[in-house]
């Protein structure tokens, strides 16, 4: 699948999760966050391990160190929540500013990244990656709890 539309599916795919989470029940609303710390932490992954690496280029570079301090800034908040019960009052607020950063997040990439993308790799490169990004993902998710690395990565934004 080409990275592009990979990346903007598991957008939208995260979304709607995050939409569910605040209005499940209380052992659901665990269940469903732990699932959206996975996919979100997944997805990072791929984008920093991966994509933004690939496509770094002097037309992109501003773009991606801003994404990076907005990965930082999810990854913070998915650990103060990994650490917080989905009763405590802290959460729904916390939470509420995972969902907002992370829809903030997708539209800057969507709206100026993909565009930049598009033009510097061609269809072949982009299959290959999206195909690399899978990959990365499902072993990131066989190997166990993605969201259990987040912790160790709040200290500073990842390099470029």
């Amino acid at each position: 699948m080409n990275a592009i539309d990979l990346l903007a599916s598991q957008h939208r795919s995260m979304e709607t999760l995050m939409e569910g989470v605040l209005d499940a029940p209380e052992e659901a609303r665990r269940r469903l966050y732990a699932e959206v710390a996975d996919q979100l932490t997944m997805h990072i992954s791929a984008e920093e391990l991966l994509f933004y690496p690939a496509v770094k280029a002097a037309r992109t570079e501003d773009i991606l160190l801003e994404s990076l301090e907005e990965h930082l800034s999810l990854k913070r908040l998915l650990a103060d929540l990994l650490k917080l019960g989905p009763a405590e009052q802290a959460f729904e607020p916390k939470f509420k500013v995972l969902r907002e950063q992370a829809q903030h997040h997708h539209k800057e990439e969507e709206e100026h990244l993909f565009p930049k993308v598009r033009g510097l790799l061609d269809e072949q490169r982009l299959e290959q990656l999206g195909g690399d990004m899978i990959a990365l993902q499902t072993r990131l998710k066989l190997e166990g709890r993605p969201r259990d690395n987040v912790s160790g990565e709040t200290g500073a934004a990842a390099p470029l």
